[in-house]
């Protein structure tokens, strides 16, 4: 007789977001398999997710924190010991870090009496700031373990979220999707043999598109927000330069953010105008669209001043599956899917002379282009299936539990 599905808790910020396509492919590969799911969104999001209901935390509950918090003071004085530590002995790395912490334990205070009377067979963070915060503050509360993702944001913005060391040393088992991330994680003292390196993934693999025979004028897109780690001020850059070295493009750049004034500034300094443009948020659908447009995608990713980097963005792996090639800079976790004139081509995003040289290759050499397109889709195949790798993840639930 088989046993019964396990009952996972499973912890958003925001719940479904638009920015965040691969967690929804999470929770959709997760959908199939022997689980019950008990989403939870603790900042707005949506009250349904193809079909599955989405339970979204009303931050107006966390008033009756009032007496909760006196009251945990005379019970659990060994947790709020350890939180009033953490508050006291260091600060935040950032303003909102510490709101999104303080969200995480207000919703634990809030949501601890729930999680006692119908308790989930283990609770999981799909983020290692807010969420990871009520996951471990819960688990300390009802008994009931818990696991956490740390990605890119949690381990590099502003040298890592808050409290992820205390954290992370005691959930059950750690998830993280770059070894990038994995090798981080273990340089601040976490135990290795529970980091456990799983990637993003698509739900379904497009057909391959062919090549296209002329590539001139060459067709490159961008699909990032429009935020200092993208290296969108060097990329503008790079245009130029290519202007200048007469190769004829149309580049267009997806997306939202907040220097997108400063960027549409930038290029209409530099005449870039009827080459360059900015196309705004674009759906799913719709990115797919511009990907079997363009002949490259191209990202120029940087470490920013206060740490913050990318992982390994998931429009990288969705080009490759297209048959897009892909140029990256070898900021963060990138070149792990990216392998130079093997998966794609790589260049240093402070030299504007190697990204033309790299432009000018993906426009004239078609057996490079061949040769890396078809890698890429192995690559993608083999790593980035949302299926595959959520019944991976589901195999930790199981152990975990």
């Amino acid at each position: 007789m088989s046993s019964p599905p396990i009952t996972v808790a499973y912890l958003f910020t925001t719940f479904p977001k638009s920015t965040e396509t691969f967690l929804q492919r999470e929770i959709a590969g997760m959908l199939p398999l022997e689980v019950n799911l008990r989403v939870y969104s603790l900042w707005g999001g949506e009250p349904e997710f193809r079909g599955l209901k989405v339970a979204c935390f009303n931050p107006w509950r966390m008033l009756t924190l009032v007496w909760i918090v006196p009251w945990a003071a005379l019970t659990r004085w060994d947790l709020l010991r350890v939180l009033l530590h953490g508050l006291f002995v260091r600060r935040a790395p950032s303003g909102l870090n510490f709101w999104e912490n303080m969200l995480g334990a207000g919703f634990a205070g809030v949501m601890a009496r729930e999680f006692r009377q119908n308790p989930p067979d283990l609770i999981h963070a799909a983020w290692g700031g807010a969420p990871a915060t009520a996951a471990w503050i819960l688990a300390k509360l009802t008994g009931v373990r818990f696991s956490a993702a740390a990605h890119a944001y949690d381990v590099y913005e502003h040298g890592g979220d808050w409290w992820l060391n205390e954290k992370l040393a005691d959930a059950a088992f750690v998830h993280t999707s770059t070894e990038m991330a994995r090798a981080s994680l273990i340089g601040r003292g976490l135990d290795g043999g529970k980091i456990h390196v799983i990637r993003r993934g698509l739900e379904r693999f497009p057909p391959l598109k062919p090549l296209r025979a002329r590539r001139s004028a060459l067709r490159i897109v961008c699909i990032a927000r429009l935020v200092e780690k993208k290296g969108l001020d060097r990329q503008i850059e790079i245009y130029a330069a290519l202007r200048q070295a007469g190769v004829e493009f149309e580049a267009r750049l997806l997306g939202e953010g907040p220097l997108r004034e400063a960027l549409m500034a930038q290029v209409a300094s530099l005449g870039l105008e009827n080459v360059v443009r900015f196309r705004g948020h674009r759906t799913q659908a719709e990115v797919a669209d511009e990907l079997a447009w363009a002949d490259v995608l191209i990202h120029t990713g940087v470490v920013t001043a206060s740490g913050d980097r990318d992982g390994l963005p998931n429009v990288i792996p969705e080009a490759m599956s297209a048959g897009t090639v892909v140029i990256t800079s070898p900021a963060a976790g990138t070149t792990e899917a990216i392998t130079d004139e093997v998966t794609g081509l790589v260049a240093p995003v402070e030299s504007s002379a190697a990204w033309v040289q790299a432009l000018q290759r993906v426009a004239s050499d078609d057996a490079l282009c061949e040769r890396v397109r078809l890698a890429a889709r192995q690559w993608v195949e083999l790593n980035f299936d949302a299926h595959r790798n959520a019944a991976r993840i589901h195999g930790l639930f199981v152990a975990a539990v």
